[in-house]
């Protein structure tokens, strides 16, 4: 009998552009039983998060976490999508009423998906950390771009905060999935 596996796949490469249309780059990651979307925020319709999921046969009530890189409306406008998710942030887990903590930085969420604290783009940012069966992904937003532009981020409370926690994913990642883009990968 073949192990569970554990796969990241990017459904809505996210973007900013001129026209001040914005889209979060929204992840789904299935780690054995667990469901989990990334960043469910701002889209030009919600068809574009839940027809990449029907047609891998993803039910919204089947969603077990929501991660949330942080608390900006184009990172965590569609949360509510997902009935039956535990939503995870920099700072607690939440189930419906329930505020309920995590241990922080480190915390395993999953077998395959840990939580790291990564200060950067705010202070309350979150990266996902995901050892896949096909790579090690970091789901953040330390980068807004695949071409990991803007180099500075003009949001940043502090921008060497910003750049010790890139090195940091950097140190670890194979795949980058940023917070508006496509993912890039990693060179060493």
């Amino acid at each position: 009998m073949l192990g569970a596996m554990t796969t990241v796949e990017l459904i809505h490469a996210g973007y900013i552009r001129a026209d001040s249309r914005v889209g979060s780059s929204i992840s789904l990651i299935r780690d054995g039983e667990a469901i989990i979307i990334a960043d469910p925020g701002l889209v030009a319709d919600q068809a574009r998060i839940l027809e990449p999921l029907a047609a891998r046969s993803v039910a919204p009530e089947s969603v077990t976490h929501v991660f949330l890189s942080h608390h900006h409306p184009d990172h965590t406008m569609n949360a509510g999508l997902f009935p039956n998710a535990e939503v995870v942030d920099f700072w607690a887990r939440y189930r419906n009423d329930l505020w309920l903590g995590h241990d922080g930085d480190g915390w395993q969420m999953t077998e395959h998906a840990q939580l790291w604290l990564t200060p950067g783009h705010s202070n309350e940012d979150a990266s996902l950390i995901v050892r896949a069966d096909d790579g090690v992904y970091a789901l953040t937003h330390l980068w807004w771009r695949q071409d990991r532009t803007p180099e500075i981020d003009p949001y940043a409370p502090d921008q060497v905060v910003l750049e010790t926690n890139r090195a940091r994913v950097l140190a670890v990642a194979d795949i980058v999935i940023p917070g508006h883009g496509e993912a890039f990968r990693v060179d060493r």
